[in-house]
């Protein structure tokens, strides 16, 4: 029997591109199966889910998984999510469709045996070691030294991820955080240390990029590099934009520099998302993540023209994704606003009428229901995105600081109302006036 239309299995679940993105992204290239895990997040999404394709649950059982997937036959095979990479190795070699490899996918989720590959294949020496209990961590400090940075091996948003300075600070820290982490599969480590890559002096912008490529077995294109606004306390990530703004020099550096990591790691299918630290020595790696990186697709769309979701559902079926080195002709930009990290309640988000009216903006969404609580924490909890376009990187830093200080927040903590204006909560709070500073300081 033949069909009509390709058929993509998309495991999906929580990650880089909503169920909206994937409709669109999907409208004119396939019907999509939804293969989805028993989690909060699928069963919030799943009515949306419904209505884009067929759903089938995921047990987490890999002979029951590959015989559905065998039975469901699809064209093609993908996922969004870094925590199905690996399920969709399994099922992309059960099923023998083209994926990561598992030996692969398990290097792109795993931090510690990736800084391994990588450390043994030359490319990068970031010094790293594995804790599979606080009784590690004496070892790992002797290994790492300080200032180092602990996370878990498996993660993504910043989630559980601190900088640590001295060891009484991590030896608290390390053993905080293993109490809040599931238990490993066979017992294996939970936490990778590492060492703090100092950032070289880039105000106004961000110390890291990320680079956007489509690896294939013939090689690797890079797509697009993006520009980071900076960080906010620990490691949040705010913001990107394009095209960058570093120099030549700086752009040939980054892009050898994750060539070697993705060759490394042996990725040789679909998009990859892959962060990069600005050093004085020159750009380190921060880490290689097999899928698309998150509000990439976004910004793709709203600066070129280009729906990634459709390219990537293009490669997985086989076909032509239709991509080339991404560099619009103006500065594209998404900003996001930043929920504190003390558990708090939204109650209002102010001035958003005079935002999307100012010139230059060319929109603004929000992610938090009124009266959402807010769990806190280290992880990048995203607020909101304004996007919008400027003719130059100057023009682009004057008017994200002119919509934060037209946006506020009011939130409810557990000792009292509070309102922050969006300055204070973003990108640019290491270089506002010291009392926004400690305005800000005090609702965290």
């Amino acid at each position: 029997m033949t069909r009509g239309r390709p058929r993509l299995a998309v495991v999906y679940d929580d990650g880089a591109v909503s169920p909206g993105e994937l409709g669109v992204g999907l409208a004119d290239t396939a019907d999509a199966v939804f293969l989805v895990p028993d989690t909060p997040h699928v069963a919030a999404m799943l009515p949306v889910l419904e209505q884009l394709g067929a759903v089938h649950s995921l047990t987490g059982d890999p002979a029951g998984d590959a015989t559905l997937i065998r039975h469901l036959a699809p064209d093609g095979v993908t996922t969004f999510s870094e925590f199905m990479i690996r399920t969709t190795a399994g099922l992309a070699a059960a099923a023998g469709l083209p994926y990561h490899l598992p030996d692969t996918a398990l290097l792109l989720t795993d931090k510690a045996l990736q800084r391994a590959a990588l450390r043994r294949a030359g490319v990068d020496d970031v010094r790293s070691a594995r804790l599979g209990s606080p009784a590690d961590w004496p070892s790992a400090l002797a290994a790492v030294g300080l200032p180092a940075v602990i996370k878990p091996v498996r993660g993504a948003g910043s989630r559980h991820t601190h900088p640590v300075y001295d060891k009484q600070q991590a030896a608290r820290l390390v053993s905080e955080v293993f109490a809040q982490l599931p238990a490993a599969p066979e017992g294996g480590p939970r936490l990778v240390v590492e060492e703090l890559l100092p950032g070289r002096p880039s105000a106004p912008f961000g110390d890291c990029v990320s680079v956007e490529s489509l690896c294939a077995p013939d090689g690797i294109t890079h797509l697009a590099v993006s520009g980071k606004l900076p960080l906010v306390r620990p490691f949040r990530q705010p913001g990107r934009f394009w095209p960058h703004h570093l120099p030549d020099t700086d752009e040939r550096a980054v892009l050898a520099l994750v060539t070697g990591a993705l060759t490394a790691l042996g990725v040789q299918h679909g998009l990859t998302h892959t962060e990069v630290k600005l050093t004085p020595a020159g750009p380190r790696l921060i880490e290689v993540n097999g899928r698309l990186g998150g509000h990439v697709n976004g910004m793709a769309r709203t600066a070129c023209g280009v729906d990634l979701v459709r390219a990537a559902a293009r490669y997985a079926l086989g076909r032509d994704p239709g991509l080339a080195p991404l560099r619009p002709d103006r500065v594209h930009f998404q900003h996001n606003g930043l929920a504190p990290t003390k558990p708090c309640r939204l109650l209002g988000v102010h001035g958003a009428a005079q935002l999307r009216r100012r010139e230059g903006i060319s929109g603004y969404r929000t992610f938090v229901r009124l009266g959402e609580q807010l769990p806190g924490g280290v992880m990048t909890h995203e607020l909101d995105v304004i996007w919008g376009v400027a003719d130059d990187h100057d023009s682009m830093v004057r008017l994200i600081e002119r919509a934060l200080e037209t946006l506020s927040y009011e939130f409810a903590f557990a000792d009292g109302r509070r309102t922050v204006s969006a300055a204070s909560c973003g990108a640019w709070q290491d270089a506002v006036p010291r009392e926004s500073e400690r305005t800000m300081q005090r609702t965290q």
